[in-house]
């Protein structure tokens, strides 16, 4: 039996992984939640605190967006089966320029708490059904707004000083991601047309290739 751990993005939960499906007879998906940081936790004491979730030996960690970023940390600590990111990126190299921008000026101090509060704001004022069918996919995926949990987050994301990644990491991309534009984006698998929320939106992608892909 394969063990997969999967690790959602940056304040979301694990349902956006509630379409993908592997075979039963040969994978066990575990869907991790984050957990509220300690305080001064670094990302690293944090990969590590992950890691007891984690119970069975040899998995495979695949993490989305920012939960990309953490399975490549926890991935230091373990021997694992296979390391795979979708959405994410594999250095500081590959963030966009606004991103860098945004660590430079130190604008991720007070970002956070205003942004999680403004899909419930936006929800009370949602005009016409497409709007309020946005609303109602963001309040159903993106619920971690603990405001700790959110200034941590995103300062460990656009703090992130990786370099180099591990030789055998696979990098899921879509090539219409407007959170890590694909032009940045180097030795990836690519999806066309695929978007920051693909593991959603292309899960029928994913439940064919991955088990190729893990296997490989």
């Amino acid at each position: 039996m394969i063990h997969v751990y999967l690790m959602p993005g940056m304040a979301a939960n694990p349902s956006i992984f509630e379409h993908i499906k592997l075979p039963e007879k040969n994978y066990t998906l575990h869907a991790l939640s984050w957990k509220i940081p300690q305080p001064s936790e670094t990302l690293e004491d944090y990969a590590k605190r992950m890691l007891e979730e984690v119970k069975e030996a040899n998995p495979v960690l695949l993490g989305v967006s920012f939960g990309g970023v953490l399975v490549q940390e926890m991935a230091k600590f373990i021997t694992y089966r296979k390391l795979i990111i979708v959405s994410s990126v594999k250095s500081k190299l590959e963030l966009p320029k606004r991103m860098r921008f945004c660590r430079a000026l130190g604008l991720y101090r007070i970002a956070p708490v205003s942004l999680a509060r403004n899909v419930d704001t936006l929800a009370n004022y949602a005009i016409g059904d497409r709007l309020k069918h946005k609303v109602e996919l963001y309040q159903k995926y993106l619920s971690i707004t603990d405001p700790v949990y959110l200034t941590w987050a995103l300062e460990q994301m656009l703090c992130w000083d990786q370099v180099k990644c591990k030789e055998d990491l696979v990098h899921i991309h879509g090539t219409s991601d407007p959170v890590f534009p694909y032009r940045y984006i180097n030795n990836c698998i690519p999806i066309p047309g695929g978007t920051h929320a693909m593991i959603i939106t292309k899960c029928k992608w994913f439940n064919k290739n991955l088990p190729k892909i893990i296997e490989n």
